[in-house]
């Protein structure tokens, strides 16, 4: 090589001690990449791949032999990277060392930390000098063949952190990219737990390593919307649910969330406010591995599962089936799935609470007051399906859900579990669909009371009736709509779908009680009639007559639309009016 080459590659008497001078190690070395250089700066292949295969020889040599010392590892890695970091590099030199370069520094990673970073270093620089799609195919070689000498975690670990970078590279056909080195990945993982030491922190540090890779697909995934791609997932799922059986994990313990708790503590320890973070979608991950064996017999089978029997169990368990609705949340309200996903979700849920539900336990309330937190979430996430879902038939299928998991909640918890939904939603629409709900429990409640009372009533049949729903709480929710907290009237036409239902509530109240003769709620006290008049109807009176008027002397659309909003209001609530007047003639 001539001299001018090596002032190109700093190698020059400016920058280097004089060749005679280094190590026997470093000459060696030098020798070897001005070689490589040459030749393929010549264009002469054949000994170009001949230099190549020298240098890769020379440092497996350096890394076998037992007398050469941390030092001289570490200065072998220096020199490479200073090569190859060179500016004038040719880059025809650069791509030519990266198909084996990785794999040789890599088992240097096992000398040493600050060796593993230099390594890391110079597997990073040819990802980011490199084809992509090249480097991915480099790597997944090196972690598929590593020496018996090098089957320990540091060989691994740069280049799983090399592979996590790729990924985020990749910009075409992403996915067939990532479903090649899955299994690769897979193997490594089994490969090194298999050998795991407690306490190791080389292990510990693979085990983030992997993590970064997994969040880098993640990435890579939602960067190009891989998710509506369903088909084609499925023969990467048939890969990672073979790795569940060999993870002792089963579709009841992931759907449970059981198998997530003990692997979680099991991984994170002590420390668990530091690691949480990594964690941070293993809940998904869990719920998403059994829907997938729902979606496919193929993905159930390789997870050797029988969903038909985890299926019946959720169906038959209470306990067990409230932990599988609050794992599921975690794909309802998760915005990065397809909703393909979400609705095979959601059709999971209705086989496990469909058909007549026994509570089995006597103590149901304490039980379920565990669970209250998840599962009021788990409704939330349903409810953003009804309202957001592309197609009527989703929609459809999730309010049906919905209205599945609030009878799986014991009645005497249903009446809070739906007020609190409609305190926390502003969706005036699903407000009214809870609002019906509740008028159906009571009118479901009303019958049950009817049904009793012309039967003998038993001291059983009389423990039955609850009235869960017929109480001064009905009142408070038709007061919460129609008087805001905030003061005022409701915001028309914007909750018009609200106050709508809600006066359709307070109409069904006031009418059950007067015909029954009862009071249970407190809607025929006078005191009531006129806070209901005074306080609810009026203002709101005013406001819809006001709010027609102003509209009726416009002709545009909006104001149209406006006007057929707050008709179907006007009729009812005259109606209300008329009705809490009649009572109020009448009251003491």
């Amino acid at each position: 090589m001539s001299m001018e080459s090596l002032n190109a590659l700093n190698l020059s008497e400016a920058n280097l001690p004089e060749l005679s001078s280094l190590q026997p190690l470093l000459l060696r070395l030098q020798q070897a990449l001005i070689s490589c250089s040459t030749s393929i700066e010549c264009g002469d292949f054949r000994q170009s791949e001949k230099s190549i295969s020298e240098l890769v020889d020379f440092l497996n040599s350096v890394t076998e032999n037992n007398d050469s010392s941390e030092n001289d590892a570490f200065q072998v890695l220096m020199e490479i990277h200073i090569f190859i970091t060179s500016p004038s590099l040719d880059q025809a030199v650069i791509d030519a060392l990266s198909f084996e370069l990785p794999k040789a520094v890599a088992r240097f990673a096992c000398v040493s930390r600050r060796c593993l970073e230099i390594a890391g270093s110079v597997i990073d620089w040819f990802i980011e000098t490199c084809s992509p799609r090249d480097m991915l195919s480099i790597l997944c070689e090196a972690l598929d063949s590593p020496s018996e000498m090098f089957k320990a975690p540091g060989y691994f670990a740069p280049l799983l952190s090399g592979l996590a970078k790729v990924f985020l590279s990749i910009q075409r056909r992403q996915f067939e990219q990532v479903k090649e080195a899955v299994p690769v990945i897979i193997n490594v993982l089994k490969a090194m737990s298999s050998e795991l030491d407690e306490g190791d922190t080389d292990y510990e540090d693979l085990l983030n390593r992997s993590i970064d890779v997994a969040n880098s697909i993640q990435a890579a995934f939602v960067s190009i919307g891989i998710g509506d791609k369903i088909s084609s997932c499925l023969s990467l799922m048939l890969q990672l649910s073979r790795f569940l059986r060999f993870c002792n994990l089963s579709y009841l313990g992931l759907i449970t969330g059981c198998d997530v708790d003990t692997v979680t503590r099991t991984v994170v320890g002590a420390d668990g406010d530091d690691y949480m973070r990594c964690f941070s979608h293993v809940k998904h991950g869990a719920s998403l591995s059994v829907i997938w064996g729902y979606i496919s017999n193929e993905v159930a089978q390789a997870a050797e599962e029988d969903l038909a029997a985890v299926k019946a169990e959720l169906s038959r368990n209470q306990t067990k089936r409230w932990q599988a609705l609050g794992m599921l949340r975690n794909i309802f309200s998760c915005g990065n799935l397809p909703w393909e996903l979400k609705k095979q979700a959601i059709n999971f849920l209705l086989c496990i609470v469909d058909g007549n539900v026994s509570h089995e336990y006597n103590n149901e309330h304490v039980e379920c007051l565990i669970y209250m937190p998840s599962l009021l979430a788990t409704l939330q996430a349903v409810e953003m399906v009804v309202i957001y879902a592309p197609d009527a038939v989703l929609r459809r299928n999730a309010f049906n859900a919905l209205k599945k998991v609030l009878a799986d909640i014991p009645t005497s918890l249903r009446f809070d579990t739906l007020m609190a939904l409609i305190k926390n939603t502003d969706s005036s629409s699903m407000i009214a669909i809870l609002i019906d709900c509740v008028r159906k429990e009571m009118h479901m409640e009303n019958c049950q009371r009817i049904s009793i009372g012309n039967e003998v009533i038993h001291p059983q049949n009389n423990a039955c009736f609850s009235a869960a729903f017929w109480n001064a709480g009905a009142l408070e929710l038709v007061e919460l709509i129609l008087r805001p907290p905030m003061g005022g009237p409701p915001s028309l036409p914007e909750y018009g779908d609200a106050v709508l239902s809600a006066l359709n509530l307070y109409r069904f109240i006031l009418m059950r009680e007067s015909t029954g003769n009862t009071n249970y709620t407190g809607v025929l006290s006078k005191k009531n009639l006129q806070k209901a008049y005074n306080e609810w109807l009026l203002p709101l009176r005013t406001l819809v007559t006001g709010t027609v008027a102003e509209n009726k002397k416009d002709y545009d659309r909006l104001a149209m639309d406006t006007v057929c909003v707050l008709n179907p209001i006007e009729l009812v609530l005259y109606h209300c009016i008329e009705l809490v007047e009649e009572k109020l003639k009448n009251a003491t």
